[in-house]
């Protein structure tokens, strides 16, 4: 009994500290957002002078919107954004979700392990080693950029050796083969059985996927920068760059811009997040 008091105030110790490191930590990552928030709907000078106040000495304005929009010709960035971003995440989650089913469920085929094993290796590769033979190649010997059927196809290249990794152990782990076996007896092919039985059941793996490469693939600015180079083609982050000028920024712009940038990623993250945590943590347990 002398033992059990001193353990319990241990872990009452113990979760009171991991509450107030989670909770600081939680600040930090809440804290440029809300500056973001708070800002957005303040005139220049406000923000210069208070960016910490909830309301400047100006008052609330909704100036910055309009102006922002029209600033960075924002529905046509939105729907460059918009295209390149669904395309490469289906064309990413359905490629990959079919090749590591292919490579689970014929495991003494040797050139799809070697294959996977590429895949991996190809994962430790920083972006930057291959920035400049890549616009060699495609801009100067095919002539293929400033097409965002060029930046689509080189987002899912980029994307799915990762994504064929979590699709592998979430089938190997998760999907029984005697599902499939089953269907097999019943008449279906092995295209039905994929679609029909095996895809349905990877829905948190492709939810925790579609967060993960729509995230990368509607904040990217690198890589849309090298590809695009007409502005009727620019995506959101290369059209932010135009409140960027070289003696002087007008930071309420930026705010606007940043947070019709963001709206969309969170409304995605809000109807997926539940299926984000079952992807996260699939493969973690076998029942």
């Amino acid at each position: 009994m002398s033992n059990a008091k001193p353990t319990n105030s241990r872990k009452v110790v113990t979760n009171i500290v991991l509450w107030v490191v989670l909770c600081i930590l939680l600040l930090l990552f809440v804290f440029p957002f809300f500056i973001v928030v708070v800002n957005v709907f303040k005139t220049r000078a406000d923000i210069t002078s208070s960016p910490l106040s909830l309301v400047g000495e100006h008052g609330f304005t909704l100036a910055n919107f309009p102006s922002a929009m029209s600033k960075m010709n924002f529905w046509t960035v939105f729907g460059n954004s918009l295209f390149i971003t669904i395309s490469a995440t289906t064309l990413t989650v359905i490629f990959s979700a079919m090749a590591a089913y292919v490579i689970v469920r014929n495991p003494h085929w040797k050139f799809g392990s070697l294959l996977f094993a590429l895949m991996i290796a190809s994962m430790v590769i920083p972006f930057q080693v291959l920035m400049v033979p890549l616009v060699s190649v495609y801009g100067g010997m095919l002539g293929v950029l400033n097409s965002r059927i060029t930046l689509i196809l080189m987002h899912v290249g980029f994307s799915v050796s990762l994504a064929t990794f979590m699709f592998h152990g979430a089938i190997k782990t998760n999907i029984p083969l005697e599902l499939e076996e089953s269907a097999n007896i019943d008449g279906c092919t092995k295209w039905r059985t994929f679609w029909q039985i095996v895809f349905p059941l990877l829905k948190p793996t492709v939810a925790t996927v579609t967060i993960i490469d729509a995230m990368a693939f509607w904040n990217d600015y690198l890589l849309p920068s090298l590809v695009l180079g007409r502005k009727q083609l620019y995506t959101i982050p290369i059209a932010t760059q135009a409140f960027y000028g070289t003696y002087s920024t007008d930071i309420g712009l930026v705010m606007a811009a940043l947070l019709l940038a963001m709206l969309p990623i969170l409304i995605l993250y809000v109807f997926l997040q539940r299926y984000v945590v079952a992807g996260v943590t699939s493969g973690a347990v076998k029942g």
